[in-house]
């Protein structure tokens, strides 16, 4: 895969608003992607922990980009993803990593582990990605 593929597609994810609004970093590579964010209190539930939404999200993103990272002409879509809670983070920096399991002619599997500044996973997850028929353009950030 070219190389210039991942930095579209690091592109498109960095113009996408709600990544303005967490600004996080997402690197891609074939088959693989990482997400590194420091953790904001306003992310936080009652308790004083990230909400699980900040984990889904990192979890999702991280799979979603690592099958995206090879299907070269179109953006993949969530079909399911499934998360398991291990631990709470109540602060640091996290970073999610994605990595491809299996590739078929419509269907993407790949899986995402979270990890805290200290190196614990804290939270780890499986999704299953659909190619669909939304081209990758600039128009949607992929640049």
């Amino acid at each position: 895969m070219d190389a210039s593929h991942f930095e579209r597609l690091a592109n498109m994810y960095h113009a996408a608003p709600i990544n303005r609004l967490y600004g996080n970093r997402l690197t891609v590579s074939e088959g693989a992607a990482e997400i590194v964010w420091d953790v904001r209190a306003d992310f936080f539930h009652a308790v004083s922990a990230l909400h699980g939404s900040a984990y889904f999200k990192l979890l999702d993103d991280a799979a979603f980009f690592a099958a995206n990272s090879v299907v070269p002409d179109t953006f993949v879509l969530t079909a399911s993803f499934h998360v398991h809670f291990l631990r709470p983070v109540t602060g640091g920096a996290v970073r999610a990593e994605g990595a491809l399991v299996s590739e078929g002619r419509h269907l993407l599997v790949a899986e995402a582990s979270l990890f805290d500044a200290d190196g614990h996973e804290v939270a780890l997850g499986s999704g299953t990605f659909s190619r669909s028929a939304i081209p990758l353009t600039p128009s949607i950030g992929y640049a």
